[in-house]
């Protein structure tokens, strides 16, 4: 039997929800909103059971392309950088290192790398498309205009990749089912870039899959937006991402902790209206009563755990 420690945030809404329902669902009274998050919450904790894999495996709860610091984005960069836009200007070594070592808050694990050039392959997702009339250097205006570019501005194109100009082999943070974990990563200097891009280098033969969360049967409360992702976990700091409607409103976090795992989600005034069906991305944030350590961030609505935001 887990202890149960619930931190609730944020006040009520005394406001009568009585727009979108799910699935013939009835929206709580103001009052009691939070008690359907408390026992949603302590539904979903207890059953959580993901298997003696969840603390002796290597379980990555991250996109395995990680940076280590600052990069230092243009809007150009950015989008080369999530789109996976690469280019090599130094040989990508394609012999296989020795098995490396994944080191977890509570011990450490050996496990099979990658080449770089392996790793880089999957860094790599393709090449950007032409773009033809954009200068890439700063220059006059060819015919001005209201319309045209202005003199002496730089413009660099959108659809330019990074390029690599050094490798190594190296380590990176990552966050894993066990905690933050320092695993074995290959190292690309990218010249646009401030910082290397860093590929995960552990054999897809070394990594477990996430296993489902198997959470609490029953339909959630309508007024329960559900965690889409963790943006940052910084000691005690959690900040996470909610998917709402693209009318619904007073978006509140909500918090649940347990010894083992930490359940998320928000609350919401669901619109009553005529809306886009659209689903919007909402930051929320929590300072717990402890640092998260190595407790599993789980959604209350679907019972899953919650990975970090990658890149």
């Amino acid at each position: 039997m887990r202890r149960r420690v619930t931190l609730l945030l944020g006040l009520p809404i005394m406001l009568a929800l009585t727009g979108c329902a799910q699935n013939g669902a009835t929206p709580a009274e103001p009052e009691d909103r939070w008690d359907s998050f408390q026992r949603r919450a302590a539904e979903v904790a207890e059953a959580w059971q993901p298997g003696p894999a969840w603390t002796t495996s290597y379980i990555p709860l991250e996109s395995p392309t990680v940076l280590a610091g600052d990069p230092k984005f243009t809007p150009e960069t950015e989008q080369a950088f999530q789109a996976g836009w690469y280019r090599e200007q130094v040989p990508i070594p394609t012999t296989r290192p020795a098995e490396g070592t994944v080191r977890f808050l509570d011990g450490t694990l050996k496990v099979p790398l990658l080449s770089a050039a392996e790793a880089y392959r999957q860094l790599d997702l393709g090449d950007p498309p032409p773009c033809e009339g954009r200068p890439k250097v700063p220059g006059p205006t060819v015919e001005p205009g209201p319309d045209g570019p202005v003199a002496g501005t730089s413009t660099v194109a959108s659809c330019a990749p990074l390029t690599v100009t050094g490798v190594k082999l190296g380590t990176a943070e990552l966050r894993t089912s066990r905690g933050e974990a320092t695993v074995p990563a290959w190292l690309f200097t990218v010249e646009e870039l401030a910082v290397p891009v860093a590929r995960v280098a552990v054999a897809p033969s070394a990594v477990t899959a996430v296993p489902d969360g198997g959470g609490p049967s029953g339909t959630p409360a309508p007024e329960l937006a559900a965690a889409q992702n963790v943006v940052s976990a910084e000691g005690a700091e959690l900040t996470w991402r909610v998917g709402v409607g693209a009318c619904d409103t007073g978006i509140e976090p909500l918090v649940a902790e347990f010894d083992d795992v930490v359940v998320v989600g928000a609350g919401v005034v669901r619109s009553t209206g005529v809306c886009t069906d659209q689903l919007k991305l909402e930051p929320v944030s929590a300072t717990l009563k402890a640092p998260l350590g190595t407790r599993t961030v789980l959604d209350v609505v679907n019972g899953g755990p919650v990975s970090l935001l990658g890149g």
